[in-house]
């Protein structure tokens, strides 16, 4: 067991007071796609850079995506208007384009907009549950793109209709995005995982006119349902006029006659339509739903221009991709990751790589055996993934060749110091930059983002993403350094939600009522140490205060984690009349640990000893498994309204509804 003199010095890793483990190589640097917008600005170092970032947000969104080589079908007149308010900011006012155009149709077809030159580039690289691998070029994809936004043409999809894509990650997801965006329609994706009441909510909430699903997809071997779902959710959702079903699994489906059409039949063998729609900068493009503790799920509202800015400035500039490389991000449609990754990687000619399984099946190695074969370049995932390969007892990363990785990725929650560490030294060799990265759904982007040029230290977010001016602020929304504060923006971005769907007083409230609309409230808690790096400590409505003193569940389950006996943990606050909250902690302990009260006193003295005597446990529960999205977020809200005997809320996201029930025969 660890000293309690090394926990301290752990935790303090999560504050800053740490060496900077990462410094990147000064000629490497130089040839970085930020490297040259450095020399093309004029700033000298990573800081100078962000700061002029700021100074001017519309001359830097112009600089960068011209940088970037975005194309319009017509220019945009202005940058931003402003008129509004930071809620209602316009963008890229007059400009007209298409995600289509970006990602596809420039790089196949010569013309005004681009010279056709990838059409053989290899696009996609999508590998199954069992192993099997499908390859796209970008012409391969773009007609498989162009057929199936014939068929929803034929089907009376207009510009601004709604269509939602329920499916498994497999190759057929992208064509449904991309075809939504190709006729202007506004994609609805949502996780495959999904039951039948949550995918309703969202389809009625949207309005949607059609579904694109599957039969259902495959997760650790087994067959997984889809269609029941699907249908049962058509039932109750009027507008939806068609479903369009992948035959995925090929078990017993039996469709509605009228209404449900297999892709093999209505998709594969129908001629393309090559006609991408000619849109404004500012027409919609995805509803992205993000779940509430309670209440329905919120729409955010995303256009066309601005996922294009600010997906492809952060895959650009902070990823650093360029064409021939290989980026693999361990996401799902229903996560922003997935619309993201998609836009950001074929916009810059690059190849996506796919993932439908486990990351740990049918071995612990299974991420690397991904890596390795497909000569991945960029790897992303959320810290939990790592938590869960390491509970394996092994390096499930050794023997493997990773030497095609350039560069690491992480975003969905705080790390934990020894998690960070291990996927930076094991899996990067130390040599890779881990960009760790934190925005939301509400944004489909990144508040803070180091960049590949920036050093680092264990856990940190290095800063604010470029054109992001992001602060930390007290309760009184003045700024502070050294302490814990709240996540502002200042100043609006392209990516912001314009509003909830059908809802602006909510979108108000949310993130507005707090500070009013001179700061964008985000909801996260932040840290920046004296020598300018940030981190995050989690979500303020996570706050726990215990006789007055205020922590994040981040701190107290590093403390957990940091016991050799521990892989996993969360942290939750409940009432106590004496204390006023008091905290309730779930361990995950490794494999042949055994349970017992001495380990219990050993974790719970563990987090007396890292955060002090009143932070002291008044429970401590062992539990096989917690519950997760299927990105790997772990659901606080859902734990604590499970051991209060609370309405949980939205569990649409939830993947394992187990872990709850052993949430529950604990208490």
């Amino acid at each position: 067991m660890r000293t309690a003199q090394a926990v301290r010095r752990m935790l303090r890793r999560m504050d800053g007071h740490a060496p900077i483990v990462f410094q990147p190589d000064p000629a490497q640097a130089g040839r970085t796609r930020v490297g040259r917008l450095m020399k093309k600005v004029g700033a000298p170092d990573a800081r100078a850079l962000h700061a002029w970032s700021v100074a001017d947000v519309g001359r830097f969104w112009d600089t960068a995506l011209q940088d970037l080589g975005l194309a319009w079908y017509r220019p945009y007149s202005q940058v931003l208007d402003r008129s509004r308010g930071l809620p209602w900011t316009r963008w890229f006012v007059g400009g007209q384009t298409n995600i289509v155009l970006n990602c596809l149709d420039r790089h196949v077809v010569a013309g005004p907009w681009g010279d056709g030159q990838r059409a053989e580039t290899l696009a996609l690289v999508a590998e199954a549950d069992d192993g099997s691998v499908r390859r796209l070029t970008y012409a391969e994809l773009r007609q498989q793109v162009n057929r199936a936004a014939g068929l929803l043409r034929d089907l009376g999809v207009k510009v601004g209709d709604r269509v939602g894509i329920y499916m498994p990650m497999v190759s057929e997801v992208v064509v449904a995005f991309f075809a939504c965006l190709q006729v202007g329609a506004v994609a609805v994706p949502v996780f495959s995982a999904f039951g039948a009441e949550a995918l309703a909510v969202r389809m009625k909430d949207a309005g949607a006119c059609l579904l694109f699903t599957a039969d259902g997809g495959f997760r650790r071997g087994e067959a997984v349902p889809i269609l029941p779902h699907a249908q049962q959710a058509a039932g109750q959702c009027p507008s939806l006029r068609h479903l369009v079903v992948l035959r995925r699994t090929g078990g017993a489906a039996a469709l509605v006659p009228g209404r449900d059409l297999w892709w093999h039949e209505h998709v594969t063998p129908r001629a393309p339509d090559t006609a991408t729609e000619v849109l404004d900068a500012e027409a919609r493009s995805m509803l992205l739903y993000t779940s509430g503790t309670t209440g329905r799920p919120k729409g955010t509202v995303h256009t066309h221009a601005g996922c294009l800015a600010t997906m492809v400035k952060e895959v650009g500039y902070a990823f650093d991709v360029h064409a021939g490389d290989r980026f693999f991000w361990l996401t799902d449609i229903g996560w922003m990751m997935g619309p993201w990754e998609m836009v950001g990687v074929l916009a810059l000619g690059a190849t996506l790589v796919l993932f439908e399984g486990a990351p740990n099946w049918p071995r612990s190695d299974r991420l690397f055996d991904i890596v390795q074969q497909h000569r991945v370049t960029h790897l992303g995932v959320a810290p939990t993934a790592v938590r869960l390969l390491r509970r394996s007892g092994e390096d499930p990363s050794a023997g493997h060749d990773l030497s095609s990785l350039r560069i690491l990725g992480s975003t969905g929650e705080p790390w934990d110091p020894e998690s960070w560490s291990w996927f930076f030294e094991r899996v990067g060799a130390g040599r890779c930059p881990l960009v760790n990265i934190s925005g939301g759904t509400e944004m489909v982007g990144c508040l803070l983002s180091p960049l590949p040029v920036t050093p680092l230290k264990p856990c940190t977010l290095w800063g604010p993403g470029l054109g992001m001016d992001v602060d930390v602020v007290d309760d009184a929304g003045q700024p502070v350094r050294g302490q814990v504060g709240h996540l502002v923006l200042r100043q609006p971005a392209p990516s912001l939600t314009k509003g909830f769907l059908g809802d602006d007083a909510r979108y108000l409230a949310t993130y507005f009522e707090r500070f009013g609309e001179r700061l964008w409230y985000h909801g996260d808690w932040a840290l920046v140490d004296d020598e300018g790096f940030w981190f995050l400590h989690g979500r303020s409505d996570d706050t726990i205060k215990v006789a007055g003193k205020r922590t994040g569940p981040a701190e107290v389950e590093a403390a957990v984690i940091a016991h050799p006996s521990a892989s996993e943990a969360a942290a939750i606050g409940v009432p106590d009349e004496l204390k006023g909250e008091a905290l309730v902690v779930f361990v995950v302990p490794k494999r042949g640990v055994r349970e017992d009260e001495a380990l219990r006193a050993a974790l719970a003295e563990a987090i007396a000893t890292a955060l002090g005597k009143t932070l002291r446990p008044k429970a401590l529960r062992f539990v096989d498994a917690l519950p997760k999205t299927r990105s790997g977020k772990i659901l606080r809200r859902a734990i604590r309204a499970t051991w209060l005997g609370e309405p949980a809320g939205d569990l649409g996201t939830l993947e394992n509804p187990a872990a709850l029930q052993g949430i529950a025969q604990s208490r």
